[in-house]
């Protein structure tokens, strides 16, 4: 490994020619105009698999977006990695917003921006690069698996369906995850738990048809003013939700857990001036990184209605729609958390409208054990590189199919992220500090290294 950071510099300019190619294919899996780019990016991916080393590399359908399957078969008896990432990014609306073409990679500040950069498409090349490395020196000593996905961004339906018919395929003894943070940029940390997901969209419907605001108006319900009142109602005064039975399954974490996550460095004042706000609003009794972290939310994710366009049209709207999203934690199911929802939303529904409750995707929360081989080996690979022991956290995000691994495959995952929360993911202007991609290669590569050291070790 002595000429690891050499052969990281020696070819940091290739690296990031080669990531730019696959920024620069707009892989939108919810956008059905590019569904051929989605195919593209996964060619891009097989692609350079190959030239990493993989031994075979290919496009594999699905009931969707189309899943790329790589491996490395050094040896059947030795231990297998599964390497999980995916292709696909979010919209890039609004558009007004980007500073640079949103997948046109530029490098400003020290950091990639574009979408994609970090989520995952940075994260996920990282791990290509470190596979790269540990072939051409010979050192890999591991079977190595990949499997990348095109569905991420809207809970990964197609993988979830795919995954029970390729078990047999899909065997390994961890699967390695790059698609989550740390606490900053000298501040490693490992995710240790993810929260689960409800995505449930919701429409409120008034009058058959638009009307004209003056005539009608004061007479006849307003779908909008409606919706408002109703959303506005599922948060009392301590911003606890009060949909019934909503936390009947939450783990509540013990004091001494609670003072672990303490640990974790934060300041209030940094917080509240990085995102301009004046102050918080987390549900009382908890603090911001526990409200982020080990309690479940809901959030309007958009609101529409009536007339948005230029100018002014004066209508009372026949309907008024919205998004909203639960954020899970251990013990919620995702199916129960979304029926109550549905069945308390209709419930406080005035008798002048009629409510329409749609669920769209969800997953299950996920909890690491931080008692493994693989977990002390991604910690000595985070200080081998950063200097300091990385900090187990609880991440506020999601990623749902982690928990389907474990449920169908029987497989646990370790996430070894390396992105900030100042990367603007899912929003304009999303980047990626070049530090943090050149650091996740070494530490990654790193992680192989002591991996191997921890099963020996284990089985000494």
């Amino acid at each position: 490994m002595e000429n690891l950071k050499e052969y990281i510099q020696s070819n940091s300019q290739r690296f990031l020619d080669e990531l730019f190619g696959l920024i620069r294919i707009p892989s939108i899996s919810s956008e059905s105009k590019h569904k051929d780019d989605m195919v593209t990016t996964a060619q891009y991916i097989v692609d350079q698999l190959l030239k990493a080393g993989v031994d075979k590399a290919e496009i594999m359908p699905t009931t969707g977006h189309p899943v790329v399957y790589a491996e490395k078969i050094i040896d059947a008896a030795k231990p297998t990695i599964l390497v999980y990432g995916h292709y696909d990014v979010m919209p890039v609306d609004p558009l007004n917003l980007w500073d640079s073409p949103p997948f046109e990679p530029e490098i400003r500040d020290g950091k990639i921006f574009a979408r994609g950069a970090v989520d995952d498409k940075g994260q996920l090349f990282m791990q290509v690069k470190a596979f790269e490395y540990l072939v051409s020196s010979g050192q890999l000593q591991f079977n190595v698996k990949w499997m990348i996905e095109g569905e991420e961004e809207m809970g990964s339906p197609a993988l979830a369906k795919w995954l029970p018919g390729h078990k047999e395929l899909l065997k390994a003894d961890l699967i390695l995850v790059s698609d989550t943070s740390m606490i900053a940029i000298n501040i490693p940390s490992i995710t240790v738990g993810l929260r689960g997901l409800a995505y449930m969209e919701v429409e409120v419907t008034g009058p058959d048809k638009d009307l004209h605001s003056g005539l009608y108006g004061g007479a006849v319900a307003n779908p909008a003013n409606i919706l408002a009142r109703m959303i506005a109602s599922l948060h009392d005064e301590n911003n606890h939700i009060t949909i019934p039975g909503f936390y009947d399954d939450v783990l509540e974490l013990s004091p001494e857990e609670r003072a672990d996550m303490a640990r974790a460095p934060f300041n209030l004042d940094e917080y509240k001036k990085k995102l301009d706000i004046k102050t918080t609003l987390c549900e009382t009794g908890y603090t911001v990184n526990e409200c982020t972290g080990i309690r479940p939310t809901l959030d309007v994710n958009g609101m529409w209605s009536g007339y948005t366009g230029e100018g002014s049209k004066t209508v009372l709207p026949s309907s008024a729609f919205a998004k909203i999203s639960m954020r899970l934690v251990p013990h919620q199911d995702p199916h129960t958390i979304a029926a109550l929802f549905a069945r308390h939303f209709e419930s406080i529904a005035p008798e002048y409208v009629k409510v329409k409750v749609t669920e769209h995707h969800g997953g299950y929360p996920y909890v690491a054990p931080t008692n493994t081989a693989a977990f002390r080996a991604a910690s000595k690979a985070y200080e081998t590189t950063f200097g300091i022991k990385p900090v187990p956290t609880r991440s506020g995000g999601s990623i749902p199919i982690i928990s389907t691994f474990e449920q169908v495959l029987g497989i646990k995952s370790i996430l070894m992220g390396f992105g900030l929360d100042t990367d603007a993911a899912h929003s304009p202007n999303e980047n990626y500090h070049l530090e943090c991609f050149f650091k996740g290669i070494e530490t990654i590569t790193w992680f192989y290294k002591y991996y191997e050291r921890e099963l020996k070790d284990q089985n000494v």
